[in-house]
């Protein structure tokens, strides 16, 4: 019997599966809203205590929103006559995939594995699912003729046109191709040798980023950054990232920092910090979490107190990254003692004195230790304490107390959406090294790739690849034109991170034995893509997030 790799009129259908999915998720949020609900009103009490039906709602919702995401894709591809065999091929296996779980199963981790009838969805609601065009696609959509196929058509392209096409214009596309450069010849040869001597990246890696604009990237030119969108930022902390995690989270920091400012700031932080942000002239750090609260922000115990017209911080803060040799913390401290919660918390732009390896922490009234890390090793991870570090009072965000937390989820938006691009990054890393094993080793007289489960393993990675990275750019593109978009960055973070750690965890299969050896690029890679489901929101607190707005 022979099997047709790619289905006829396949838009069509897409098109068609997409409201049924859509109708599935909606009868899925109003089940939902009765359990989590008193009286009408949703309860934080009773989402927690139906916890796994709100996270597996938010999973539902994800992948709704990430067949809406791909089918624009096609769409305007088709439009411009770039829907080549290949995207078509992503395309279909994607829908065919995601509608399968959907109607089965989704897996929040390798061991939690969602069903709607979890929510109490009865087989009569999954209906939409199990007829017309989404049953079709569920039945005919990923089978192995068309993962065959989709692996065949990628060895004919160059290595970086295997996945086809992204759906961004030829500006971002020569941005793309121009970190890619960097990342090829600057990046790459050293990454594995920084990261197994567990060094820093080098300053001369800065410097470079600096003066190709990495670190104000998207900083306003009045302010002396480039100005550019968030979906450049995304291509080129893919780029960098895919490189190396470490050199692709670096503008990370500067994001964060300049958002706060911008958001935040007064009109003399703005043009005090925000240039020197964007020459890479002052390097910041995050200093957020504390080491009894973890994701709960609002119960920080570090606290700044009143020192003559300036400020005084005493407490820890632990998962620090790039600590050392910054020169400014943006840091997030009680100044209302008698507050439990995230209104007396106001934020810092603290001044601090870049340290050494022989004093990495040199500023009175601040100490420091690293905290050994599996991998995401190029800018270091730290506990820090404070005792009695001073603050100037004009380093006061915005000049105003009890405004830290909001000035905080002012950022959250831009973090995920960057998150979510380092983790294609990642993913795109695992499948470039993971392909080129594949291709290369030979075993029982055939290339790797030859064995149809290798094969199904590099087809699956390119498909939830672009659909991480379709989901991340809409993402970014609501916030290029001003419009909320929690919801989205953060399923394009939730999405991604998962995406990442299963192509790290397959790409590592394929290299059987050799994968476990620390002298391969893929052990990195695999401990790299770990802690994308953990840091800028876990998993769990993501999924919580975006179940608790999707409810309103």
């Amino acid at each position: 019997m022979t099997t047709i790799a790619l289905l006829p009129d396949l838009l069509t259908l897409t098109a068609q599966a997409t409201p049924a999915a859509e109708a599935v998720c909606d009868i899925a949020k109003t089940k939902l809203r009765a359990l989590v609900s008193d009286e009408g009103r949703v309860v934080n009490s009773l989402i927690e205590e139906h916890q796994t039906a709100a996270h597996g709602f938010a999973w539902v919702a994800t992948y709704v929103e990430s067949l809406r995401h791909m089918q624009n894709w096609a769409e305007a591809l088709q439009a411009s006559d770039r829907f080549g065999e290949v995207e078509q091929l992503i395309h279909q296996i994607a829908f065919g995939e995601y509608l399968c779980q959907l109607a089965g199963g989704i897996p929040m981790n390798q061991g939690e594995i969602f069903r709607l009838q979890d929510i109490g969805l009865t087989f009569e609601d999954l209906a939409p699912l199990r007829a017309g065009a989404a049953a079709f696609l569920a039945a005919s959509g990923n089978t192995q003729a068309a993962r065959l196929r989709l692996v065949t058509l990628m060895q004919e392209r160059e290595a970086d046109t295997m996945l086809g096409a992204s759906g961004l214009d030829e500006e971002l596309e020569m941005i793309r191709e121009q970190f890619r450069r960097y990342a090829v010849e600057k990046i790459e040869p050293f990454a594995h040798d920084w990261h197994l001597k567990d060094e820093l990246i080098p300053m001369e890696v800065i410097d470079e980023l600096a003066e190709m604009g990495v670190f104000g990237l998207t900083i306003p030119e009045e302010y002396g950054g480039l100005g550019l969108s968030k979906a450049s930022m995304c291509v080129v902390s893919e780029e960098l990232s895919r490189g190396y995690i470490g050199v692709g989270s670096l503008g990370t920091r500067s994001e964060i920092a300049a958002e706060l400012i911008l958001a935040g700031g007064t009109e003399e932080q703005k043009k005090k910090w925000l240039p020197a942000l964007a020459s890479a002239e002052k390097l910041p750090t995050a200093v957020f979490t504390e080491p009894n609260t973890g994701s709960d922000l609002g119960a920080l115990r570090t606290r700044a107190v009143r020192d003559g017209a300036d400020w005084s911080v005493t407490g820890n803060k632990t998962w620090i990254t790039h600590a050392s040799r910054t020169h400014v913390m943006t840091l997030l401290a009680r100044t209302d003692p008698n507050t439990t919660d995230y209104k007396g918390l106001s934020m810092f732009l603290a001044e601090k004195i870049p340290g050494t390896d022989e004093a990495p922490f040199p500023s009175p009234g601040m100490t420091g230790g690293e905290i050994e890390v599996l991998g995401y090793r190029g800018m270091k991870e730290y506990e820090l304490a404070f005792d009695n570090f001073p603050i100037k009072s004009e380093n006061l965000l915005g000049g105003e107390t009890g405004k830290g937390f909001k000035q905080l989820m002012e950022t959250f938006e831009s973090a995920r959406i960057q998150t979510a691009a380092r983790a294609v990054g990642v993913a795109q890393s695992a499948l470039d090294l993971g392909y080129r094993y594949a291709v290369d080793r030979k075993q029982f007289g055939k290339s790797l790739i030859d064995f149809p489960r290798v094969a199904n393993k590099l087809a699956m990675m390119a498909v939830e690849l672009m659909v991480a990275r379709q989901l991340n750019y809409f993402s970014a593109f609501e916030k290029d034109q001003g419009r909320r978009c929690d919801i989205e960055a953060g399923m394009a973070k939730l999405l991604g991170a998962r995406v990442a750690w299963a192509a790290a965890d397959n790409a590592l299969q394929i290299h059987g034995g050799n994968g476990f050896a620390l002298e391969y690029k893929i052990s990195r890679i695999l401990c790299d893509a770990r802690i994308l489901n953990i840091f800028e929101g876990a998993g769990e607190i993501q999924a919580q997030v975006i179940a608790r707005r999707l409810l309103g």
